[in-house]
């Protein structure tokens, strides 16, 4: 059967479309097939970006903190810590984010945080930019120097404490993730103990050797965790087979 128009065009005859057959299931258009032999479609993952350049500031920082770099030389680090590390750590928050990746980007959202203010920290202590070495008024050259030395030393401490506790609970709050993360989080956690300890029994204004050391072991401790963690991510990502990273301590 075909349509007819009951308003017939002037010059008569119908048209392709008057005549055109109602489609039926017989004509429909078959399909797509899909191809078996086809690369799977690609899952972006944020650790491919994060975990690398979490690992390369960490490694910078440790070096400093074991006295491999003098630990006075406090701005070594800076350049991988805030143009790598800070940085590579923003963009995989916001690639985790896109991703729809909530818990990874928090995770790389805090260690950004804490990577970029610990470089404007350190930057600012060396530059007088927030104004630990601007002398009290009437002050003597001697309690100017003092009063420089506290500045600087309450607020390193104030600086390690905060991102201590905030660690802290980020670690507490990973323990329906996989073991390993919880044992990433844990040594994060030790080493700026270790740190703020340092700075909380400094003498004359110098941290204690000793506990700075113990935190930049701690610091490649949780570098070799972060390491596998990062070779889990690329097997992955390459066709491998994810490697195991332990059970969480609550499921």
């Amino acid at each position: 059967m075909t349509n007819v128009d009951p308003n017939p065009r002037p010059g008569g005859g119908a048209t392709e479309q008057d005549v055109a057959p109602h489609p039926s299931p017989s004509h429909a258009a078959p399909e797509p097939v899909a191809d078996a032999y086809a690369s799977p479609v690609p899952v972006a993952n944020a650790a491919l970006v994060g975990v690398p350049t979490f690992l390369v500031g960490s490694i910078a920082l440790g070096l400093n903190l074991v006295d491999y770099v003098p630990q006075g030389i406090v701005g070594a680090p800076i350049a991988i810590i805030a143009m790598a590390t800070g940085l590579g750590q923003v963009i995989a928050t916001i690639f985790a984010l896109k991703a729809g990746e909530s818990a990874v980007a928090s995770v790389f959202g805090i260690f950004g945080g804490f990577w970029l203010s610990y470089a404007a920290l350190v930057l600012g202590i060396l530059h007088n930019w927030f104004g630990f070495t601007t002398p009290p008024a009437g002050a003597s050259a001697s309690q100017a120097a003092s009063a420089a030395v506290t500045a600087i030393d309450d607020s390193v401490k104030t600086f390690l404490l905060a991102w201590l506790i905030l660690i802290v609970i980020l670690t507490l709050a990973s323990i329906r993730l996989p073991a390993a993360f919880t044992l990433l989080f844990a040594l994060v956690d030790v080493a700026l103990l270790f740190v703020y300890l340092a700075y909380h029994n400094a003498s004359a204004g110098v941290p204690d050797s000793g506990q700075l050391k113990t935190g930049g072991v701690f610091v490649f401790a949780f570098v070799a965790v972060g390491a596998y963690l990062f070779f889990d991510a690329m097997f992955a990502a390459t066709g491998g087979k994810n490697l195991p990273l332990g059970r969480p301590v609550l499921k």
